[in-house]
């Protein structure tokens, strides 16, 4: 299969093959996927869009110290020159940069409402103004020194920086995240003056070890703080593989209130969890009674965290209910670390720290080398300023008279011969003459034939004497285009001796700087040894000193929680469990009567009711053939009507619920189907662990009727057609799961339409001891037994017998 792709420059169409052209396609948006918008630089640690949103808002002088603007204008002209994508999605991204819970050194200082750690968003763009940070006027620093390329931007209009010179490591102060084409980034951030000083000893030495810079950075430094309790060696092997996860914690602590009283508070949450959420999630848990010894949770929170978990009982112990917090809740969370970077802003590459940390040091260098080089341009434009002021003010007179009276001066002061009088001199005493003669009788004419008397005299000696002739003192060559400009650029007010001495002054303070810089350019040691006084110039400005450059994400170790069964923290107390037909559960306090008259929905009446403890298991056998277990302690309270069983269980809506009891873990089942099919089961092997129950007994084509107790010897089983059949329990098969065995043989009957159908079906089942004989119910509180049994004692599968007299009418032994 070909695809035909129009050929813009031929007009012409080209066959090629469908799966290279998907395939060249999809090559070219990936690559663009990862370059321009997913994978942060390793040089200043930015994306494309956080970066032209920053020299969007270096263009508009928004300084730290400035005035505000609207977010609209700065997002509009990030847009409009820069980035060529929706303003919603650039406005977002500088809100995050804004967002001090979730960037550990902002970049944008924000005014209005810029979202906050609940999870709310930030204020719509027209309503919230925006300047940079002082973190960020460091990132730009050096910017208008040559210190990056700069490329044209997406429609050629302007210019924009391929990458910030940044003066600290940000890809790792600040962090990153991303999803591009078949890889991702997720670089947590960390603390700048641990990163200058891992940076300062890798300059010292750069074949240092991955685990050594450990000793410089223990872990990122989250901005919301909490605790890392992941152990070191699997924070080494993150560090050294590019990959890995960590382990964070909340920070709490017991805050007495006296009495034997206590609750906790939560003070930092693990970082990029909301708040809000993470309430709702701990509301889920005290409803669900999946933590019973938790009582209630309360948020507190003003401008700092404070989240209250109340115990529900003062026995408990705190470190145990805070185990049960961190194993259910987001109170601890795992970041999983994936340092992929692009290196020069090109390659994407996984990258250990050292990596990372090299690669920023390398561009600092290149970035100071530029800088320096900028910098001696500078200076050697200024020498050359600097020495055409000098020689204008050695030879004063003849610039003046060269830019009062010549009609091009500029040429005059680059190109003129020096060596006869200059035509500015004639004019001079012509314009004196025309202004004194008349005052003291003199000729001009006179006057020029004598000029022109002297400087004929004046060559001529000068030819006699082989001389060059002169041009100014001090510049033998003339004066440059640049230094001509400057003259005549100069203000009055500067023609002062005083002026002079500070134009030498400046000289040499310039020659002796630029002998500095060829020095620096020169020498690799003074380079890294300017780079380590940067580095330690940026630890002063953002380190203990700077408000919030203090460590904020502690260590320590993870504490063993002892895994107590639930069960063990639940306070043993009497109920009784009343289900309805209709479904509905609750549990009354204490062991109740069980004949007490107690109140339903209209329509609905009594159907189980038994005494049970909290601290026990309740089973409920389907007519699906599954098991479902209900904890005692987390059933409805008993005030109201309860709540409906389908929604504390996946129950379908169609199917029966057969039985409910407690659990008792040493105890056998019988468990069997209608059409009379059925095995025994151990009472453990039908405990359920999830909501969707436990599939025990397999029916496909009819339902589950009953589950018994084993009490006894024997098995009693007795039909809808009233036939009797005992056989030992021995013939039964002890499994966990399946169809099971016959337990009774049923005729087929031929219906009206000729077709045939099941003639009976199981009624009930009981075991019994054949020694004490057979038991049933004889109507109000009486009981019969039929202590010989041996007419009805046959083999498993049988048909059975009539049951012996008085045998309910209703074929049950119960």
């Amino acid at each position: 299969m070909s695809d035909l792709i129009d050929d813009e420059n031929s007009g012409t169409e080209v066959a090629e093959p469908l799966r290279r052209a998907i395939g060249e396609r999809y090559l070219t948006y990936a690559l663009s996927t990862i370059m321009n918008r997913a994978l942060p630089d390793a040089r200043d640690g930015l994306k494309p869009v956080h970066r032209r949103i920053l020299y969007a808002m270096y263009r508009l002088r928004l300084a730290s110290n400035g005035r505000f603007l609207k977010s609209a204008k700065i997002s509009g002209d990030t847009m409009g020159d820069f980035h060529p994508h929706g303003d919603a999605a650039i406005y977002d991204a500088m809100a995050r940069l804004a967002q001090d819970f979730n960037v550990r050194y902002p970049l944008v200082d924000g005014q209005g409402n810029f979202g906050n750690i609940d999870g709310d968003n930030p204020a719509a763009s027209r309503y919230t103004e925006a300047r940079m940070t002082f973190v960020a006027e460091s990132m730009l620093e050096g910017l208008e020194e040559n210190a990056v390329d700069f490329r044209p931007n997406y429609d050629g209009r302007l210019e924009e920086p391929a990458v910030l010179p940044a003066t600290f490591p940000h890809l790792l102060a600040n962090g990153a995240a991303g999803i591009a084409v078949g890889m991702a980034t997720n670089i947590p951030p960390h603390n700048i003056a641990e990163l200058v000083d891992a940076c300062v000893h890798l300059i010292k030495t750069p074949d240092a070890r991955d685990d050594t810079l450990l000793n410089y950075i223990p872990g990122p430094d989250f901005p919301t703080g909490g605790i890392i309790v992941e152990p070191r060696e699997s924070i080494a092997e993150a560090y050294r593989t590019g990959r890995g996860s960590i382990r964070l914690r909340a920070k709490w602590e017991v805050e007495d209130l006296g009495r034997g009283q206590w609750q906790i508070v939560v003070t930092e949450i693990p970082y990029q969890v909301q708040k809000s959420k993470l309430i709702e999630k701990i509301a889920e848990l005290i409803q669900l009674k999946k933590i019973p010894v938790l009582g209630d949770v309360r948020d507190e929170s003003a401008d700092d965290i404070r989240l209250v978990l109340e115990p529900k009982s003062r026995t408990v112990d705190p470190e145990v209910l805070m185990g049960l917090m961190f194993r259910n809740s987001d109170l601890e969370t795992r970041f999983s670390l994936n340092m992929n970077v692009l290196i020069d802003g090109l390659t994407p590459k996984v990258c250990s720290l050292k990596e990372v940390l090299r690669a920023f040091l390398d561009f600092r260098r290149e970035v100071l080398k530029r800088r320096s080089k900028h910098r001696m341009d500078k200076i050697d434009h200024r020498l050359e300023v600097l020495e055409g002021f000098i020689i204008a003010f050695i030879n004063l007179d003849r610039v003046i008279d060269i830019i009062r009276y010549d009609d091009d001066p500029k040429r005059a002061l680059m190109y003129e011969d020096w060596s006869k009088p200059h035509q500015s001199t004639i004019r001079r005493a012509t314009s004196e003459a025309d202004y004194v003669s008349p005052l003291i009788g003199v000729d001009v004419a006179s006057l020029e034939m004598r000029a022109d008397e002297d400087a004929t005299a004046e060559a001529i000696a000068g030819e006699s004497n082989n001389a060059v002739p002169q041009r100014f003192v001090g510049r033998p060559d003339g004066l440059s285009d640049v230094q001509a400009d400057a003259i005549l650029n100069m203000r009055l007010r500067s023609l002062r001796r005083l002026e002079e001495l500070e134009l030498i002054r400046e000289r040499d303070a310039l020659m002796e700087e630029r002998a500095g810089l060829e020095d620096l350019l020169d020498s690799e040691e003074l380079q890294w040894n300017r780079i380590t006084d940067e580095l330690r110039e940026a630890k002063k400005k953002f380190g203990k000193d700077y408000a919030g450059g203090a460590r904020r994400t502690q260590f320590a170790e993870a504490a063993e929680v002892p895994d107590v069964p639930i069960e063990a923290m639940i306070e043993r107390e009497p109920i009784t469990v009343v289900c309805s037909q209709m479904g509905w559960i609750r549990a009354m306090s204490g062991h109740i009567d069980l004949t007490r008259e107690l109140k339903f929905k209209d329509g609905d009446a009594p159907r189980f009711a038994f005494h049970a403890q909290t601290t026990d298991k309740i089973l409920l056998f389907a007519a699906n053939g599954r098991f479902y277990t209900l904890s005692g302690a987390n059933l409805p309270s008993g005030r109201g009507m309860g709540e409906p069983v389908r929604l504390m269980v996946d129950l379908p809506n169609d199917v029966e619920i057969v039985e409910m009891f407690t659990h008792d873990a040493g105890r056998r089942l019988i468990v069997a189907s209608k059409d009379g099919n059925g095995f025994i089961v151990p009472e453990t092997e039908v405990l359920a662990q999830t909501k969707n129950g436990k599939q025990v007994l397999n029916v496909s084509d009819t339902v589950a009727k009953l589950v018994r107790p084993v009490t006894g010897d024997h098995v009693a089983v007795v039909s809808d057609n009233r036939k009797l059949l005992v056989f030992p329990t021995t013939e039964l098969p002890e499994m966990n799961r399946g169809k099971g065995v016959r337990l009774q043989k049923y005729n087929m009957a031929r219906g009206r339409q000729g077709t045939l159908a099941l003639d009976g079906g199981l009624s009930d089942i009981t075991t019994f001891d054949l020694e004490k004989g057979l038991s049933w119910a004889a109507g109000g509180d009486r009981t019969r037994t039929e202590v010989d049994m041996t007419p009805w004692i046959g083999k498993r599968a049988g048909v059975g017998k009539l049951p012996p007299h008085g045998f309910p009418k209703s074929n049950t032994f119960t």
